[in-house]
């Protein structure tokens, strides 16, 4: 079968560009030929990666990526790139001969593959990341194309029970075409036994512990609550936040009113799987999430989590990997994160048990 994926995919990061990423590999293993329609990205122009060139790391001649144009201007890249993906992918459904469109994300890359689909009969699939039904959903001005798109998908995947839920509250008539498919992490990529030089880039001391945070710096990642918690910290320790985003500045200005001591910023890397092992615990303090991606991360590299009661977080972080609190409560997260630090046996606990419960999501099932 070919398959054509619309939306992120390496190099871009995130949870999204991860799953995808996943799924493709998997897809080939099958024996199945993947295409990819993607965002921009500078690493994109090289020939590794363009005109049916292959996935470096893994040299996959079987994953033929290509990109449409969107430039990076706020509230212009994603029209954009509805338009020009659209006749993008329109022209590779032809080239290719298409059997089926897998969207990921609502908005663009849904709309994109139900028109595109529609007019060529080609059946799609869409999948459901979770910030896209979160937050798309609540502005009323979308809540009817959002329907559209939902009910012209042949088959629709959310990554957690707390999106598939979300769904079916937005479109009840959806439930007999939706299903949860969990996202997976490469356990051979993340492991605790992966060494690196993190600390010394850093100049952190030997020996005091390191509270990490993994993600994009947006509102709904909650990292102004973490930021707040670090005063409230009794454990002497580093706070490192690890991430690019629109709030970046606003954050950095934070850490500097409070004058908050050891918390140090670094801007997204593609080297995490390095990074998490150094970790004594992974911060998620969201205020909005789907599911995570980072907390699969953490588990396969043995971190305890601390993260917040929201989404689909719940159904990752389990009493014997970590420890939940309330979203916007500074002070839970200190305190949570102090009794993991202050308990060693815990800690210990936390760490053999995030190992093992990560095999649960070794391996990403295809859903068609």
């Amino acid at each position: 079968m070919k398959i054509c994926m619309v939306g992120h995919f390496p190099p871009h990061i995130g949870g999204v560009s991860s799953y995808t990423y996943l799924l493709s590999l998997e897809l080939v293993k099958r024996g199945d030929k993947v295409y990819v329609l993607t965002y921009p990205h500078s690493e994109l122009t090289s020939n590794a990666y363009l005109n049916g060139g292959s996935v470096p790391k893994n040299n996959l001649k079987s994953i033929h990526i290509e990109n449409a144009f969107a430039p990076n201007i706020k509230g212009l890249r994603g029209t954009i790139f509805t338009i020009t993906a659209s006749f993008k992918l329109m022209r590779m459904v032809k080239k290719y001969k298409i059997d089926l469109i897998h969207a990921h994300y609502i908005m663009p890359p849904g709309l994109i593959a139900v028109i595109v689909g529609k007019l060529l009969k080609t059946p799609v699939v869409l999948t459901i990341h979770g910030s896209d039904i979160f937050r798309l959903s609540r502005k009323s001005i979308l809540k009817p194309l959002i329907r559209y798109i939902l009910r012209n998908s042949s088959q629709i995947f959310a990554v957690s029970e707390a999106v598939k839920s979300e769904v079916i509250q937005l479109e009840r008539d959806l439930e007999d075409k939706i299903e949860v498919t969990w996202n997976a992490v490469d356990l051979k990529k993340f492991n605790p036994q992966n060494d690196s030089s993190f600390r010394e880039e850093l100049n952190l001391e030997p020996g005091k512990p390191l509270i990490l945070f993994v993600g994009n710096l947006v509102a709904q990642k909650g990292v102004k609550y973490l930021i707040e918690a670090k005063k409230f910290f009794k454990n002497d320790s580093y706070l490192v936040i690890v991430g690019s985003g629109p709030l970046q500045r606003e954050l950095k200005a934070m850490v500097e009113y409070e004058g908050l001591k050891y918390v140090k910023f670094v801007n997204a890397r593609d080297d995490i799987e390095k990074i998490m092992p150094q970790a004594d615990v992974l911060v998620l303090p969201s205020t909005s999430e789907s599911f995570g991606i980072v907390l699969l991360e953490a588990l396969a590299s043995g971190v305890p989590i601390v993260a917040t009661n929201v989404g689909g977080i719940p159904e990752i972080v389990t009493g014997d990997v970590g420890i939940i609190v309330e979203p916007r409560n500074p002070v839970a997260i200190a305190e949570a994160v102090d009794k993991i630090l202050s308990d060693p046996q815990l800690k210990s606990e936390f760490k053999s048990n995030a190992r093992k419960r990560a095999f649960k999501y070794s391996k990403l099932e295809i859903p068609y």
